[in-house]
């Protein structure tokens, strides 16, 4: 009896879950992304890096609140800080222990807190990393699944039902109690979480239906998680491998569901949170509840044919930020007005400098503080979120040849991109007082390195630039990611790269010549205006009108953001 009585309220609960999933994917349609973003700029701090305090040569929590001031200095008004739960640091904290406890390494719970706080008294919003795909095999949760009596988290984690059973390499052998192999989602080390399957084998029966028991219990888990910070101060989470969580799910049916109904709850209780996706296309993770999604290298957008001529560590093709000059444009360009008509007003698209886990823009052939003007001028005068990964508003490179740290290889090895901040000419660059052997990574070894205390307060610096573009955005409204844009020259192998951005009140036109070699181009414009008025222009770039027609010169690696009015 009492068995039945079990399953007759599951059944109710997967009934409830079915019907309340497909009320928040109905009810997020007419949700609009909150109004903060439109004038929103990331930085995005990887906390072992960035300032320790302590000396034990690893970042932390206080080491980001003293260095808010700076971050405001930049125009910054909201971060993403990589993730700091308390974790074995097998992949540099993406293998989770405890979603609820800040690593000890960082500090504290009440750190963290103190950290939102003062983030806010300086209008600086600050999202954390949510890595809800799958945890650490230390966590509680994996460690009761593991277990040879079945017990409330047995279907939290994805088990074949014998050892023999091991369907491709996603899955991995054990040592544990309980029979079978668990499956993962990166590394071994991080089994992947229940959620599901789209379209579930009936000849695999690990393979749960979405709204089982194992899958509805993580559905839960993962809005208590958000709701436990949120309540706490955050304003918001990037979502880590977002689209992962739903297995074999074509269409992303189910996924959408999950994340539509997560997406529903957030911002009923809390307007002005966010979810910001690692998906790498956004009309999907915007379907799927999103508030924005990252346009990088991932899903084969273009990023990486318009910055890195590195696969890995071996030179390929030709990229269009490149001195060169045969690059092509096109990939980026076409998606990103694809994904914009398709997303429309639903939510955003977010254009990072770089980020923890791919080549800085400074590596290769692009490393003068000259070339690196321009992926600036790019990225930052698109219809987009704009985010700065730490260190590169100062031209820090990616330095080949590192060890690998807490899992950094991977296609590339990441550690060359999560290097210390370079903040002055003090021992370890004024990062930290510990011992060298004791730093979580290496100090750029580079005799004459870039450091805040050398660029603050030159006007020619790279520093100096950046907050000078970030400026241009925050207060042009034709700039703004809710103001349109149109690609006038746009060709494989043409430069320079010419669009123009326009709203109701301001119309503005942007030049790009990333080559060596000079461009000059006439193309046909009948935009009425009376004056150009140069608002950020390199050194002989000229913009010229007559006849209906613009007349661009663009010198070697040049620039130009022109308002015409």
């Amino acid at each position: 009896m009492n068995k039945m009585i079990k399953k007759i309220a599951l059944l109710l609960l997967a009934v409830c879950f079915h019907v309340n999933a497909a009320f928040a994917q109905e009810k997020v349609t007419g949700l609009l992304p909150p109004a903060w973003l439109n004038d929103a700029v990331f930085y995005e701090i990887y906390p072992q890096s960035y300032y320790d305090t302590d000396g034990d040569g690893i970042g932390d929590i206080k080491g980001i609140i003293q260095k808010l001031d700076y971050v405001k200095s930049l125009g910054v008004n909201a971060l993403w800080l990589n993730p700091l739960f308390d974790s074995p640091f097998n992949d540099a904290g993406y293998d989770i222990r405890n979603y609820y406890l800040v690593a000890p390494r960082y500090g504290t719970n009440d750190d963290l807190v103190r950290l939102f706080k003062e983030a806010h008294k300086r209008g600086i919003r600050v999202c954390l990393d949510l890595v809800p795909g799958h945890t650490s095999l230390d966590c509680e949760w994996f460690k009761q699944s593991a277990k040879r009596e079945h017990n409330e988290y047995s279907d939290r984690y994805i088990w074949t039902p014998a050892d023999s059973i091991k369907p491709n390499n996603k899955f991995v052998s054990n040592n544990y109690e309980r029979p079978g192999c668990y499956m993962r989602n990166f590394f071994a080390s991080q089994p992947a979480l229940n959620y599901g399957f789209g379209k579930p084998d009936p000849d695999h029966p690990w393979e749960q239906a979405a709204r089982a028991e194992g899958p509805t219990r993580n559905r839960k888990e993962l809005f208590s998680i958000i709701d436990y910070w949120m309540s706490r101060g955050a304003d918001g989470f990037r979502v880590d491998m977002a689209s992962s969580l739903v297995k074999n799910d074509p269409g992303y049916i189910e996924t959408d569901k999950l994340w539509n109904e997560i997406r529903y709850k957030l911002q009923k209780k809390y307007p002005n949170g966010i979810l910001l996706s690692e998906w790498g296309k956004p009309n999907e993770a915007i379907k799927a509840g999103f508030t924005m999604d990252f346009m990088v290298q991932m899903g084969n957008s273009g990023f990486k044919q318009l910055f890195f001529n590195f696969d890995g560590d071996k030179i390929i093709d030709n990229c269009y930020f490149d001195l060169r000059g045969n690059g092509d444009p096109t990939i980026y360009t076409n998606n990103l007005v694809k994904y914009l008509h398709d997303i429309g007003t639903k939510g955003y698209i977010c254009t990072p400098t770089g980020n923890h886990d791919r080549q800085r823009m400074c590596v290769g052939p692009r490393d003068t503080y000259e070339q690196l003007r321009l992926p600036f001028v790019f990225l930052f005068t698109l219809p987009t979120v704009p985010l700065i990964y730490y260190g590169d508003e100062i031209g820090m490179r990616y330095i080949w040849g590192l060890p690998v740290v807490e899992g950094s290889q991977t296609v590339i090895n990441r550690a060359g991109s999560r290097t210390p901040m370079q903040w002055d000419n003090s021992k370890n660059a004024g990062f930290s007082d510990a011992e060298v052997s004791k730093l979580y990574l290496p100090i750029d070894q580079e005799e004459c390195i870039p450091t805040v205390q050398k660029q603050e307060n030159d006007p020619a610096s790279l520093l100096s630039f950046v907050k000078q573009v970030v400026n241009i955005k925050k207060t042009h409204p034709a700039l703004k990611p809710n103001a349109a844009i149109h690609f006038l020259l746009s060709e494989k192998g043409v430069y320079p790269l010419v669009y123009e951005r326009f709203s109701d009140d301001e119309h503005i036109i942007v030049v790009l010549n990333p080559s060596a070699k000079a461009q000059t181009s006439c193309i046909p414009y009948s935009t009425n205006f009376h004056s150009i008025i140069p608002l950020l222009v390199s050194p002989q770039t000229q913009l010229e009108e007559k006849d209906k027609t613009l007349k661009i010169t663009a010198p070697a690696i040049s620039y130009g953001i022109y308002q015409l009015k």
